[in-house]
């Protein structure tokens, strides 16, 4: 008998769950810092001018994922006229993927993009991610031209 999965909005219970997830997926940044943007998240006061929120997978009262899903004012490739919507993070947990759930929270991410008068979803990730960019192609995203990024330390 297999679990069923819901995609729903993130709410309070969802805090610790979805902060152990954030670390998972981008160790760079502290617990701390994790928790700040969920909690203004669930505050309705996203550190941000344009509108975020996060949608989570869950099995059983138990989180298995999380898209992390905004507007921008532009992203490579799309209509610089109007914001896009933006895959600003996306996470499976390791033993659950491939079973669906990206394309559930990425189909929930869209609907949410729809709803804020988007008609283009766009989405980064490192060129030697090889799951995500195979599990963007696979969702119908097309590569929009790779960059370098340069830094100069300025003395």
């Amino acid at each position: 008998m297999s679990s069923r999965i819901t995609v729903r909005v993130v709410e309070p219970r969802d805090y610790k769950a979805l902060v152990t997830m954030l670390v998972a997926l981008w160790p760079d940044g502290t617990t701390r810092d994790h928790g700040r943007l969920v909690r203004s998240v669930l505050n309705g006061k996203p550190r941000s001018i344009l509108p975020l929120t996060f949608l989570v997978a869950d099995r059983d009262d138990a989180l298995v994922g999380f898209v992390e899903v905004g507007l921008r004012s532009h992203a490579n490739g799309c209509d610089p006229i109007r914001p896009v919507g933006f895959i600003e993070g996306w996470f499976v947990i390791d033993a659950l993927r491939g079973e669906g759930i990206g394309r559930k929270l990425l189909a929930a991410a869209e609907r949410w993009c729809r709803k804020q008068g988007c008609r283009e979803l766009a989405s980064d990730t490192w060129s030697d991610h090889r799951r995500s960019v195979q599990a963007h192609k696979a969702l119908g995203f097309d590569v929009e031209g790779t960059f370098v990024n340069f830094r100069k330390r300025l003395r």
